[in-house]
């Protein structure tokens, strides 16, 4: 077998790097790393020259790198340069495209979502429009991906695509690309007179003036007797962000947040004056608020200036920054804790990949007390335990299913070429009885992978009693299994009113936008309804800034 070898100018430079790596760490006394650089390049160049099959160079480094990052927290990884321009759209919300949202469905890619105000939706871009072919290619048979791939490209470029309409009229257009920006603010409006109430759902770069803007607007429209800011499901973001806006309800040159790494300890203040220091704050938050969403949530709390609403938040206590590795890749790579005002770290205590950062039961010999600026008993273990609990508002499995599987949006398409577009109300637009009956009628032929908890029970029951050779039990549950009526028409019932509301969501976002689906959810939110109730309770309100504690656990 002819070998493949390293031409002259690799093994030095291969020498070289090893050289200087195990000069480096002698000098640091660090032996160890030193040896353990050199047998993975000794490795790697075996591999290169003696495996049986010519092998991937850039593969082994990715895998290589994936290993050695695994064992540690599940937020430090390797981006290999292929990878790093979704890396920075995904932390920045900022990428150059036509700004839409896709979906695969059969043969075709079709529009899922227009973000309003892009280039795709000035070009008259709908949900449900199919490509038909992009930059003079037929786009039949193109997946998802290829397509994104297409439609994404530097700002000031441009991009032919031809897409079919609902009513089967064709679009041809050339549109620009832009720098698309997801706001990080996608609504601000009233819950209740005098209560306003924002949905901040990611902290990318500028959302503290996004945030600000609005409540200004808010002010501008009416008297604001108090605020709800809803951090529920937001994943965090950019750390600065989070402590400007902080600084937008209390004092300048307050310690919002505290990182301790091994190298160093940075203090993070507000730097100037609020702009609202006496507007009285409810937070909602649950399960995935997390990083930056905590220290908003968690300094506010500890500063004794809002109180929280909902479930505990995530539990994520850490600090990623990126370091530059060579060749356009990059380390993502957990580098400190925060701490925020009381002293608490957030961090679920267990962060390994079998956590997944999730708080799980913590005894409480692992639990410590701390104080907010008041007094009040506030405790770590990870995540930040609300001054109000409330109960999470799952969807079923049933409801959730039919989403996934895209019968919503399939339907939603059926609407929209028997009705077309109307003027509607977003805030109070239902779906009528009909439309639910018509719902029933288009799912009459398809197929719904769907098992309910029930009789999935009784299969496993069955099979013991099988097993066990219990015949008597077989017949009762055979009995039961004949009573159990979990058909897709009869879960349909069952699960009618959260299928109403899928379904009014996704015909408010084709009239709407996101912030019409937004404000369509506000009058049904029991947590909303429950912060609206607090605001408009001051006695209560502030009782619970003096005197609440929060539960331990």
């Amino acid at each position: 077998m002819k070998h493949k070898r390293l031409n002259r100018w690799g093994r030095m430079g291969m020498i070289a790097l090893l050289l200087l790596v195990t000069f480096t760490f002698a000098r640091r006394d660090d032996f160890g790393l030193g040896r353990n650089m050199e047998i993975a390049v000794n490795v790697m160049r075996e591999l290169t020259i003696n495996y049986v099959d010519t092998v991937d160079t850039d593969r082994l480094m990715q895998g290589a790198a994936d290993g050695m990052v695994r064992s540690l927290d599940p937020y430090t990884e390797f981006i290999p340069e292929s990878e790093v321009s979704s890396f920075e759209a995904m932390t920045t919300g900022k990428y150059g495209g036509v700004g839409a949202l896709i979906r695969q469905k059969g043969d075709y890619v079709m529009v899922a979502q227009p973000y309003e105000g892009s280039p795709s939706d000035r070009a008259g871009l709908k949900i449900g429009d199919r490509f038909l072919s992009i930059a003079g290619e037929d786009a039949k048979g193109f997946t998802v991906e290829q397509v994104s791939s297409r439609l994404k490209g530097d700002p000031g470029t441009k991009v032919a695509i031809e897409v079919e309409h609902l009513d089967g009229s064709r679009l041809a257009c050339e549109i620009e690309r832009e720098r698309i920006s997801i706001p990080g603010v996608p609504y601000a409006g009233w819950a209740a007179e005098g209560i306003g109430y924002i949905r901040h759902s990611d902290f990318n770069e500028g959302c503290y003036q996004e945030l600000r803007n609005a409540i200004e607007g808010l002010r501008k429209e009416g008297e604001l007797k108090g605020l709800i800011l809803d951090y529920r499901s937001n994943g965090g973001g950019f750390l600065q962000e989070a402590v400007k806006i902080v600084g937008l309800f209390v004092p300048r040159n307050t310690e919002v947040v505290v990182t301790k790494g091994r190298k160093e300890e940075q203090h993070f203040r507000t730097t100037h004056e609020p702009a609202f220091p006496n507007l009285p704050l409810v937070v909602l938050v649950n399960s995935h608020s997390a990083s930056a969403s905590e220290i908003v949530a968690g300094s506010l709390q500890d500063l004794d200036r809002a109180v929280l609403i909902g479930q505990r938040t995530f539990g994520k206590g850490l600090v990623q920054s990126t370091m530059p590795v060579g060749y356009n890749a990059v380390l993502k790579l957990t580098t400190a804790k925060y701490y925020i005002p009381s002293g608490r770290c957030i961090q679920a205590i267990d962060y390994s990949h079998s956590q997944q950062g999730e708080v799980k039961s913590i005894p409480d010999s692992l639990i410590h007390e701390f104080q907010t600026a008041a007094g009040r008993k506030v405790y770590d273990g990870g995540g930040i335990m609300p001054d109000l609990r409330t109960q999470p508002q799952y969807i079923s499995r049933f409801a959730a299913t039919l989403y996934a599987l895209g019968f919503i949006e399939d339907f939603g398409d059926e609407y929209i070429r028997r009705k077309g577009y109307q003027t509607i109300d977003p805030r109070t637009f239902r779906i009528t009885e009909q439309d639910f009956a018509d719902f029933v009628a288009f799912m009459k032929d398809k197929e719904v992978p769907y098992e309910s908890e029930t009789r999935s029970a009784l299969k496993l029951i069955k099979e013991a009693a099988q097993n066990d050779r219990f015949k008597e039990i077989e017949e009762q549950i055979k009995s039961l299994e004949a009573e159990l009526k979990d058909d897709t028409e009869t879960n349909l019932y069952t699960y009618r009113k959260q299928i109403e509301e899928s379904i009014a969501s996704n015909l408010v976002l084709r009239h709407a936008y996101q912030r019409g689906v937004i404000a369509n959810s506000i009058d049904g939110d029991q947590e909303i309804a429950h912060a609206v109730s607090l605001l408009n309770d001051q006695p209560e309100y502030e009782r619970i800034l003096k005197e609440q504690d929060t539960a331990r656990k």
